[in-house]
């Protein structure tokens, strides 16, 4: 899996408007400080958030950014589509609507098992966890082999 820039910097500005006290807004000059993130980069990030229902934007003198609903409901994955599109895509199409000729046809269920083991991470650890630095059991544990911290 490639995570994109943009899924990056939209974790990263996630994060600190949930660690922020009080769901006071935060401004994307703020935002792009902490994480130091390209401000039109960023701005464009924020737009897709909150088109995705992730963000919403409060405007006047103490406007900013927060989050659109609590940071225990928005998961990595829902951040990845809102800024990215599908967790798996081939050439664009989801893995289930792809059709491949003859004996590649067995790619088919190789890209559905990838897109699976994908979720089973990224639908799991929410933007809470991510801030408070409480992340699942169940992610913990694959980082417990030493195969999975090595480069391939």
């Amino acid at each position: 899996m490639r995570v994109s820039t943009k899924a990056d910097y939209a974790l990263r500005a996630l994060i600190e408007l949930a660690a922020e006290p009080g769901d006071k807004p935060v401004t994307a000059d703020e935002l792009g400080r902490r994480q130091d993130i390209p401000h039109g980069f960023l701005q464009s990030i924020l737009g897709d958030l909150r088109k995705a229902g992730v963000l919403i934007a409060q405007r006047g003198q103490s406007g900013g950014w927060r989050l659109a609903r609590p940071a225990y409901a928005v998961t990595i994955a829902d951040v990845i589509r809102a800024v990215d599109g599908p967790i798996v895509s081939i050439y664009g199409l989801r893995p289930e609507a792809v059709t491949y000729n003859g004996r590649a046809e067995s790619l088919k269920p190789v890209w559905i098992a990838a897109r699976d083991a994908l979720r089973e991470v990224l639908e799991t650890v929410t933007i809470e966890q991510l801030a408070e630095g409480n992340l699942p059991s169940s992610v913990l544990k694959r980082t417990e082999h030493t195969e999975a911290w090595q480069s391939r």
